[in-house]
């Protein structure tokens, strides 16, 4: 389908406002002061990275997180053609031909800010995206990682805790110290979180499933589908206790992690009970909620008590 002929500026902000919006920026923003923080709390250095360092990291990962999205246009163009055809390049709002080009560009400017603020970077900048890359291709087996599920979402998710990666060594890398044995916890921390809300996303109450899109309560049935959710949230617990203990948070710590999971069960619990619309977006807001504060908890917010003293 044709572009519609408003200039390309307009249609590409509309369409950074569906897909890619504002909201997912600060998000981002929040992810990588969360995971420099948890890095220099670790090996308990003073203070945050330079501003400038901190601002490369973030525009280094929110690059990397559109060209996901970017890939995505392209790896889902046959399927969203067919079923989700309100979506922008299936009704002509812009063609995957400008995508591409905005890729090329958001590939260019990483490799610059990379290359003017410390080329060694490079290092750990090629194989993430040489990961990606081969991600945006299914790993040449697009038809086996369809009809395996778990497999499919594992191999996506990875990317998370690779830009975790790259962006941790804005800290340590940098100061030309080894990486904190705890960061490990916090790269899976990021893949549970990633794997949390794919799934959350994707319960549906029986009156929201359509033909053609993939939801795990139509893959597993609901009550497995709330299962592994479950399931889910609880191995991102126990990971996030265990990166909370390597970076000596004390007891507080603990107890409001056991709160906030008692609290992020209840919608599962709830739409378990008696399945609709409402309760199946709560699975999806508690995934997001979860996913945020297990950043902020981990990394952000100690870091903002301890520049505040």
């Amino acid at each position: 389908m044709q572009a519609t002929k408003q200039p390309f500026y307009k249609r590409f902000k509309q369409y950074l406002s569906e897909r890619f919006p504002f909201t997912h920026i600060l998000l981002i923003a929040a992810f990588s002061f969360s995971v420099i923080s948890y890095s220099r709390i670790c090996r308990g250095a003073n203070g945050f990275v330079e501003p400038k360092t901190y601002l490369i990291a973030v525009l280094n990962a929110i690059l990397f997180f559109y060209l996901v999205r970017v890939f995505d246009e392209f790896k889902d163009k046959e399927d969203d053609a067919k079923y989700r055809k309100e979506l922008p390049v299936p009704r002509g709002l812009i063609t995957l031909r400008e995508l591409n080009l905005t890729g090329f560009v958001a590939a260019g400017l990483q490799l610059s800010f990379l290359l003017f603020f410390e080329s060694s970077l490079l290092f750990f900048y090629v194989p993430v995206m040489a990961y990606l890359l081969l991600m945006s291709k299914e790993f040449f087996i697009a038809d086996w990682l369809r009809k395996h599920q778990f497999w499919y979402v594992i191999s996506h998710m990875l990317i998370i805790p690779l830009v975790d990666f790259i962006t941790s060594s804005f800290d340590w890398y940098l100061e030309e110290v080894p990486a904190p044995q705890g960061l490990i916890f916090f790269f899976i921390v990021s893949f549970f979180n990633g794997v949390l809300l794919e799934v959350g996303r994707k319960i549906k109450a029986p009156e929201d499933e359509k033909d053609g899109v993939i939801s795990y309560t139509d893959l597993l049935g609901i009550p497995k589908a709330i299962f592994l959710w479950c399931a889910l949230l609880l191995a991102n617990f126990i990971t996030a206790v265990t990166a909370a203990w390597y970076a000596g948070f004390g007891q507080l710590m603990f107890v409001i992690l056991i709160l906030l999971l008692a609290i992020a069960i209840l919608p599962a619990i709830l739409f378990f009970k008696i399945q609709t619309t409402k309760k199946a977006k709560w699975i999806e807001l508690v995934s997001g909620i979860w996913s945020l504060l297990m950043y902020l908890l981990l990394g952000g917010l100690p870091m903002m008590l301890n520049l505040i003293k």
